[in-house]
């Protein structure tokens, strides 16, 4: 791998993990791993716990132990599967929508200002990613 790459992919990694950090020691805030799992399930919902936990590349006992505080916040509502009795399903609400896109913002917004900032071109990027996405949607 080239140098330049290399140390561009380890600011990138240092930024991300920096923001993590921040957000860990925020106790009002969605921590890091919150806002993956509500933004996981938006992009699944209605997801199985144990779909969510695949997805996430976690055991399904690490789910159920993090969506109690996102459910009693009532950011995820959690509901027997009609079809299945043992399994349970989860749906954002109103609210847990609401509140990942707001942490998010601020966090998407940080990173793309602290890579532009390590010489990233984070524009090209961005417009080689959504052309891309439309290619392989059209397919």
């Amino acid at each position: 791998m080239d140098d330049g790459l290399a140390d561009l992919l380890h600011r990138v990694v240092m930024l991300m993990g920096e923001a993590a950090r921040r957000r860990a020691d925020d106790p009002d805030g969605l921590t890091y791993s919150q806002i993956r799992l509500l933004g996981t399930l938006e992009d699944i919902e209605p997801a199985t716990q144990h779909r969510l936990a695949q997805a996430l590349s976690v055991s399904d006992p690490a789910i159920s132990r993090a969506l109690r505080p996102l459910e009693a916040d009532g950011l995820v509502r959690i509901t027997v599967d009609p079809e299945h009795a043992r399994r349970r399903l989860v749906r954002l609400t109103d609210v847990g929508r609401k509140a990942f896109h707001a942490a998010g913002k601020p966090l998407y917004d940080e990173l793309r200002e602290g890579l532009i900032a390590a010489g990233f071109p984070y524009e090209r990027y961005l417009q080689d990613t959504l052309r891309l996405a439309e290619i392989l949607a059209a397919d």
